[in-house]
């Protein structure tokens, strides 16, 4: 009887099943192709967005923890070609990492101390040649097309100092906040610092400890996709201070010959910003042509301006391309959007480290979309370009 009873169940949810399959069937049938494949890309899209932004609300909320990280991986990345060079010629490893760490320290503190000893000598004459600069474009603002009176400018200058005023208050309410931001530097220095040394003396086993998260089917992938991000880290790190030297130094003499008033300064100014790709060199480079401006006038100014694009020329269309194009294999209108992006994100942090971070995604993508770890050859092209079927790729 039970058997029996069985049979029609099972040949009605057969049936009902069968119903069903063709029901979908004719449906999809029904919906065009081209919606069909948009909204597979839109669910696949929002997948990732979301994975994406989850991603960037942790390390907001880890932030004292990433930014030290990120700032002694690049440091890091920056001292590898010498510390692997000492390496190589049989120096011990404590010995490597002492000169890497010490002589790093020396660099830093030496251009701080010309930073110091020029401000502290020409501080006189700039002080002197501000008030003259003040005067004068006073005298323009009474002079000049605008044609303001005394009192006029005197009433933008008492709401100028009004506003100077309110947001010291501001900042003085704020003294504990401050006082805690100061500790979180502080804090975040010591832990980058000791982050650099244990990557120095044991990176390689923290990469071995670090594989052992992945499931062992995908540790050749990860482990090549790593080294192969970290390669071209190790470059972009290499390229990027090779660029911020020539940077630097072509404005800093430029400021030199020129007169213009604290040239040591300006030049490190350039330094650094110039490890924020395409904007820091540009928003430094105007720092220049303005104090050229203001203790100089518009000739010199003028020049300035002239050595400033000079640079900016030599940077664009000289080294970026055949430098950093090689190191970091991103694509220059992607690297002043992951940099627009990363500053909207995290501030100045996000637009230091959106270039590198955006580099090592990138090869670490081809790199699996390649499978290189099973052929051996090297990942090239970019992210977007390796998602492009090939049977529809046009010949560049």
């Amino acid at each position: 009887m039970s058997g029996s009873d069985e049979k029609p169940r099972g040949s009605f949810f057969d049936a009902l099943r069968d119903r069903n399959r063709v029901v979908t069937t004719e449906l999809s049938a029904s919906i065009p192709r081209g919606l069909r494949i948009a909204t597979a890309y839109s669910w696949r899209f929002l997948v990732v967005a979301a994975a994406i932004g989850v991603a960037i609300w942790l390390v907001i909320q880890l932030k004292l923890l990433v930014i030290p990280l990120l700032i002694a991986i690049l440091v890091t990345a920056l001292l590898w070609p010498v510390f692997t060079w000492m390496i190589r010629h049989r120096v011990p490893r404590w010995l490597a990492i002492v000169l890497s760490v010490t002589g790093t320290i020396a660099i830093v503190t030496g251009l701080l101390w010309l930073v110091a000893w020029q401000i502290t000598r020409q501080w006189s004459s700039v002080q002197a040649s501000t008030v003259e600069a003040v005067e004068r474009f006073r005298r323009y603002l009474i002079d000049g097309p605008l044609h303001l009176t005394s009192d006029q400018i005197d009433d933008l200058l008492a709401q100028g100092w009004g506003f100077v005023q309110e947001q010291a208050e501001l900042l003085w309410s704020g003294a504990l906040a401050l006082g805690s931001t100061l500790g979180h530097v502080l804090t975040g220095g010591i832990l980058a610092f000791f982050i650099l040394l244990c990557l120095l003396a044991d990176g390689a086993g923290i990469w071995r400890w670090t594989l052992r998260l992945f499931p062992k089917r995908a540790r050749p992938a990860a482990d090549g996709a790593g080294r192969a991000g970290w390669v071209t880290v190790v470059n972009y790190a290499r390229t990027q201070l090779l660029v911020a030297t020539i940077d630097a130094v072509g404005i800093g003499l430029g400021a030199f010959f020129l007169g213009v008033p604290l040239a040591i300064p300006v030049a490190v100014l350039v330094f650094l910003g110039a490890f924020v790709p395409i904007v820091g060199a540009v928003v430094t480079g105007a720092v220049a042509v303005f104090l050229a401006l203001v203790y100089n006038g518009p000739w010199i100014a003028l020049w300035m301006l002239v050595v400033v694009l000079g640079v900016q020329q030599l940077e664009g269309h000289v080294l970026q391309p055949l430098l950093m194009g090689s190191a970091v294999k991103v694509h220059p209108l992607a690297v002043v959007l992951v940099v627009a992006g990363g500053a909207m994100i995290a501030g100045i942090p996000g637009a230091l480290f959106a270039v590198p971070l955006a580099a090592f995604v990138n090869v670490v993508a081809v790199y699996i979309g390649q499978r290189s770890w099973e052929t051996g050859e090297r990942p090239v092209g970019d992210l977007i370009w390796s998602t492009v079927p090939r049977p529809r790729r046009t010949p560049s």
